[in-house]
């Protein structure tokens, strides 16, 4: 796992920059430094050692004629099958890493070397003789990449803050990712907090030439259920490309540890991958927000060693300028920043941490996807649930009006992911700014355009692997990890286990069937019985709990007076005025206090944003 930045070199002092930038993103690979520069680009690469641990890892590389050159972030999982087609095919190699095959692979295949790879990955390949750049971000979105065109300067890297650094970079807010983000908790279009720069979307390649950049998708998930096969034989194929998975997510040359919470995804892991070491963090002593006592039990039962921290509220609410400087982008989730912790002390150990994130993406994991037709009213004909919801909408918002809103609602109009933060109507009351910002429904809609003809199950779960995933799991997942220059890998994110997963029947992913110990589980259904199989019986008892995420009592928090006074300080700041009205933000905060509705998911999205921007605009990317 490394950091990587590079631009089209047109400064005098390219070394000078290039080193700039690099020092912004050390913590990304702080154990090898590398640049390339040369009339047409400037290439900076931050390297931290899992692969040939040696100085031979070193980047960037090059082909054996030196016309190509690469820098990499990220691991190949299947690295040797491909060497050793590229070495029959006559290549000659002067490294053992991943990162060359990247190089004589592109050199022999082209962009056809995408589909033929098996991991994470964001990289650049400059030809020098064609004065092109080649570059491309894996299926799920798992290593990051922005760019940005600013004053006849391309530069691109794994993080924002980098760009800064260049003479070339104007820093300007996008107010419409602002307004998205008040939706969506995250900024949910290929748009930046940073207007004109841009993220490279999941499963994408670009081509960079002569000033014109383009950019085209290489890879998608295409749901296509089998319905013949029984959900004795999915179990045993989950048990099977899981297992594979994992063993190839642990090759390393340094020690391979694992996250573990009381949830069966991480247990599932942690269990199979048969590591040394097991991590986890939780709030206080209330076993609603504490997971420790159960991921102790849990490592004990697998012979495993388990590191964990108990997060104190002071811990946290100083941590939040830090976390958000390393996000580049406001992330109004609050399970970021236990995410930071855990990887922390993580990083105390090792290296390297196999974690659970994608299995509920993937296997139909979320609460809400059991949601659409699992109650008698569901059979109700659609013309009547669509008017019991339009008087629904007209009273106070409270949970059983609630449900008859959403229920009056196709799945394309109530459901754009796991976060609805402010309805459009909301936001703008709430800003003062005006902005071109798409309401939410025209942003969802190219994706539930691709699956117009499935079950609405599939629907939320293509939509999530496509935004939710991306734009808030993956983001945290990689910003968070990386601030402890720590590697973390995702088993369940593999092209091998989607691929099966696509095959698997909407009522084995997500059933409600009831009246047996087998069928009581109603979410990731036949890979709970997978996890069930193949683990000791504690993760039987895993496979069975509710899904509860990180859960970060901010709730609680926000109605003591310490944290209460602190987020009102900057819903009154001038920076918050030049975005909000003051009024509806001081009503969220007091009507929450009170206890006359629960806006801690709200309070808190505008709190981090304004956290944000303080760092980015007021200190000019310093915490």
């Amino acid at each position: 796992m490394c950091g990587i930045v590079g631009f089209s070199n047109n400064v005098s002092d390219a070394d000078e920059v290039l080193g700039r930038m690099l020092d912004r993103i050390k913590h990304r690979g702080p154990d090898a430094e590398g640049k390339y520069i040369d009339e047409g680009i400037a290439l900076g690469h931050r390297r931290l050692s899992i692969i040939d641990v040696s100085s031979s890892g070193d980047q960037p590389i090059f082909n054996e004629d030196g016309s190509l050159v690469i820098i990499f972030n990220g691991e190949i999982y299947n690295y040797r099958e491909i060497r050793e087609k590229l070495i029959e095919a006559g290549h000659k190699f002067s490294t053992n890493t991943d990162t060359e095959v990247l190089i004589h692979g592109y050199e022999e295949y082209g962009e056809k070397l995408l589909k033929m790879l098996r991991g994470m990955f964001s990289f650049v390949i400059w030809d020098k003789n064609n004065k092109e750049l080649f570059g491309a971000r894996d299926f799920f979105g798992i290593k990051p990449m922005y760019y940005a065109n600013m004053n006849g300067t391309f530069m691109f890297g794994s993080e924002i803050k980098s760009f800064i650094e260049h003479p070339s970079f104007v820093k300007e807010l996008n107010t419409n990712a602002l307004e998205n983000y008040l939706t969506f908790q995250y900024s949910p279009t290929s748009e930046t907090f940073f207007k004109n720069v841009y993220k490279l979307p999941p499963a994408h390649f670009f081509r960079f030439k002569n000033g014109r950049f383009e950019a085209k998708r290489y890879w998608d998930v295409h749901f296509n259920a089998d319905e013949k096969t029984q959900l004795e034989d999915w179990v045993n194929r989950i048990s099977d490309t899981f297992h594979n998975s994992v063993e190839a997510h642990k090759i390393a040359d340094v020690e391979v540890g694992s996250f573990l919470s009381s949830g069966v995804d991480s247990s599932y892991v942690a269990a199979i991958a048969d590591v040394d070491k097991t991590f986890t963090v939780g709030f206080g002593s209330d076993e609603k927000y504490n997971e420790i006592g159960w991921a102790k039990n849990f490592s004990k039962a697998i012979n495993k060693e388990n590191t964990s921290k108990v997060i104190t509220p002071d811990e946290y609410w100083n941590s939040l300028s830090m976390i958000q400087y390393h996000m580049d982008e406001p992330l109004a989730d609050p399970s970021a920043v236990a995410l930071y912790f855990v990887c922390n002390i993580a990083s105390d150990k090792l290296k390297v941490v196999l974690s659970g994130e994608g299995a509920d993406e993937i296997f139909g994991g979320y609460n809400v996807y059991s949601d659409p037709n699992g109650t008698v009213y569901d059979r109700l004909p659609r013309i009547i649930k669509r008017g019991v919801g339009k008087i629904a909408e007209k009273l106070p918002a409270k949970r059983g009006v609630n449900f008859f809103v959403r229920k009056g609602k196709d799945v394309e109009e109530r459901f754009i992911g796991n976060a609805y933060m402010f309805r459009p109507d909301e936001r703008k009351e709430l800003l003062k700014i005006k902005t071109d910002a798409p309401d939410p429904c025209a942003i969802t809609k190219p994706f539930y355009d691709n699956v117009r003809n499935k079950d609405d199950v599939t629907k939320m779960q293509y939509l999530d692997l496509h935004m939710w995933m991306a734009g808030d799991i993956l983001l945290k997942a990689d910003k968070m990890s990386m601030a402890n220059s720590l590697e973390l890998r995702v088993p369940f994110l593999d092209k091998e286990v989607m691929a099966l997963a696509e095959k698997i029947p909407t009522k084995y992913r997500v059933t409600h069937d009831k009246g047996t110990d087998e069928t009581k589980y109603i979410t990731k259904y036949a890979m709970r019985l997978a996890a069930k199989k193949d683990t000791p019986e504690q993760t039987a008892k895993t496979a069975a709990k509710k899904k509860l995420g990180f859960p970060v009592p901010i709730r609680v928090w926000l109605k003591k007076d310490k944290y209460y006074d602190l987020v009102k300080s900057y819903f009154e700041s001038e920076s918050s005025r030049q975005f909000f009205n003051t009024a509806p933000l001081l009503r969220l905060l007091d009507d929450h206090r009170s206890g006359k509705a629960d806006n801690s998911r709200k309070i808190w999205t505008v709190f981090i944003f304004l956290i944000w921007y303080k760092v980015y605009f007021e200190n000019n990317g310093k915490y």
